[in-house]
């Protein structure tokens, strides 16, 4: 039998691993700068969270859940998205509670898994980022965590980023918009693509998502949402609009802008990084004011993003950006002998609890092959062991770019390393 990962998952290894590590350690720093604490949830939860969440009939729900019965019979699913899991980690654990302080910052990273055709930066394991704000229903939360998000991918060195922002308003500005855009599609009902004449019975806000071309024509003359906002959804996008604007961020309305699921209200936001004419979204999210309700906990505003780690990898190659530095060990050892074997592992492990990085042969191989790998390590200092060293309570060590070597007692090495490494490496950076 041939072993190979399912279709659709990736074996995430070097570069990527390394990249993917930068950026998570990069958002926890943002985000904390925004006070907000870290939270990890099941990667599978009771299928009627995201099918109740997301909406019966969203895609998610009708076509992209991974579900499945366990042994004890129960329904269960593999999370798609990390808003729906958060809010039942913010009821179960009665954060909502009058001792909790308000706002509760979230933010998250782990896979997430969705059924659909692998393509360029979208998989069926795929990993995310997002973060969840619950307790307020002030303007300023929508701006300012649309700013965090540009604040990690400004800290990420992205450029040419574009914020696309819309209203789809609240539960009666979006029952009046439905009926409008209803009437203005049926009688174009025909010419729809057939995804699409689902969604004008099940979800027609959802049209405004297609892609189809036909579709897309038909949709040019369509009302906008942006027309039928009450005046309390209009004042909450004014202000988040006039926040953004004192905080010098740039961003086009777009009021064909929807996003995908079910649970969102007023402020909706996408952030695409543009390359080469094209725009590929990077980030997106919105607010969520009814969901903790709908899941029978107290009213609660509540906003937040998510970001598709496998695409931001993607832009980030697309624009040349390497977050990785080539960090290499600070000392390799080279071993000669049987008696050296043991010191060596007596040697690598005293260096480490000094706080210094290092590796050594493990292989019985030449010196020739050993310095080879200490080359592709990128070590600073090589450590030579052979018997006759631990004989003599010696052992040579030599800076790698300079080839300065010297020998030092064993006594040295192992309680005082710091001095040595200054000696033949800190003291000759600018050489």
């Amino acid at each position: 039998m041939k072993l190979q990962k399912p279709k659709g998952t990736q074996d995430i290894f070097g570069k990527n691993a390394e990249t993917l590590a930068q950026i998570n350690a990069l958002a926890a720093a943002t985000f904390e700068n925004y006070n907000f604490k870290q939270i990890e949830t099941p990667t599978f939860e009771n299928y009627e969270l995201f099918s109740r969440s997301a909406g019966e009939t969203s895609d998610i729900v009708t076509k992209e859940m991974y579900d499945f019965k366990d042994k004890g019979g129960r329904h269960l699913a593999l999370r798609p998205e990390g808003t729906a899991p958060v809010v039942r980690a913010y009821l179960e654990n009665k954060f909502y509670a009058p001792e909790v302080q308000k706002p509760v910052k979230f933010w998250y990273s782990g896979p997430m898994y969705r059924y659909e055709r692998p393509q360029s930066g979208r998989l069926r394991e795929f990993h995310q980022i997002g973060v969840e704000v619950f307790g307020a229903e002030n303007p300023a939360v929508d701006a300012e965590t649309i700013i965090m998000a540009a604040d990690l991918f400004s800290t990420l060195g992205l450029s040419t980023l574009k914020i696309h922002l819309n209203s789809i308003g609240d539960s009666a500005s979006r029952a009046a918009y439905r009926k409008a855009l209803v009437d203005y599609l049926a009688p174009f009902e025909s010419e729809l693509s057939e995804d699409s004449q689902r969604r004008l019975i099940e979800n027609p806000l959802r049209i405004l998502d297609s892609k189809e071309k036909q579709d897309k024509i038909i949709l040019e003359n369509a009302p906008s949402v942006l027309d039928y906002l009450n005046e309390r959804s209009k004042a909450h996008f004014d202000s988040v609009c006039e926040i953004l604007d004192a905080a010098e961020i740039d961003y086009v309305i777009d009021s064909s802008m929807v996003r995908g699921l079910d649970y969102y209200t007023n402020t909706v936001f996408e952030i695409m990084s543009v390359i080469k004419g094209q725009e590929l979204t990077v980030c997106g999210g919105g607010r969520y004011d009814k969901l903790v309700e709908y899941f029978d906990g107290p009213a609660t505003p509540a906003f937040g993003f998510g970001m598709g780690l496998e695409r931001l990898l993607m832009v980030l190659e697309m624009q040349d950006i390497d977050l990785t530095d080539e960090i290499g060990l600070h000392a390799y050892v080279a071993v000669l002998g049987d008696k050296a074997n043991l010191e060596a592992s007596k040697l690598v492990s005293a260096l480490r609890v000094q706080g210094y990085s290092v590796d050594r042969d493990y292989l019985g191989r030449k010196l020739a092959a050993q310095y080879k790998s200490a080359d592709a390590y990128h070590a600073d200092l090589i450590i030579t062991l052979g018997d006759d060293e631990v004989g003599n309570q010696c052992a040579k060590v030599k800076n790698s770019a300079s080839r300065e070597e010297r020998e030092y007692s064993f006594d040295a090495l192992y309680a005082d390393f710091a001095t040595i490494y200054e000696d033949l490496v800190m003291n000759h950076e600018d050489d």
